[in-house]
């Protein structure tokens, strides 16, 4: 009988209570080769990305952050060439505007070669609040994708509150 899965490939079989903190003396570790080799490591490591820890945060945070018809999310997301914002109606499951560095008005207008700079957030932030005034959207709940509120987060948000979104 296996102590895990994890040891399914091991050639020794280990009773289960092996895994635990108690060790009888005949599975204690000695220091001939041999035993050492017998035994294998039950714990493992986690190791977490910073796209990792993003994600969790963004899970987190649409927890609290949902949109409604009469007060859609607007959600942010950047990557290193490009941001995109969009509004979304969560209970009907649809965008109701978008802007980004990819649409292709926007795109002639902007100039950078690197990534977007606060400069391009705020333009896009300018874009998404015209067009959601434009579909008579006025307030929004922000959701900034589990990125920090800084930055070009933050121009952008700023920007479209400039321009007459409310949250």
């Amino acid at each position: 009988m296996l102590a895990s899965p994890a040891l399914a490939g091991a050639t020794h079989s280990f009773p289960a209570f092996v895994s635990g903190n108690h060790l009888p003396s005949a599975y204690a570790p000695s220091h001939s080769p041999a035993r050492r080799a017998s035994l294998v490591v039950l714990a493992k490591a986690k190791v977490s990305t910073p796209q990792a820890d993003r994600i969790a945060r963004h899970v987190r945070l649409r927890k609290k952050v949902t949109g409604t018809t009469e007060r859609p999310r607007l959600s942010v997301f950047r990557s290193n060439k490009h941001l995109y914002a969009q509004v979304i109606d969560d209970t009907k499951s649809c965008t109701l505007a978008s802007a980004s560095t990819m649409h292709k008005s926007l795109s002639k207008d902007l100039e950078y070669s690197a990534g977007p700079t606060t400069e391009v957030a705020q333009k896009i932030g300018e874009v998404i609040a015209k067009s959601c005034l434009e579909k008579g959207i006025t307030k929004v709940v922000f959701d900034r994708g589990g990125f920090l509120y800084h930055g070009r987060i933050k121009a952008l948000a700023d920007a479209a509150r400039e321009n007459g979104l409310e949250f």
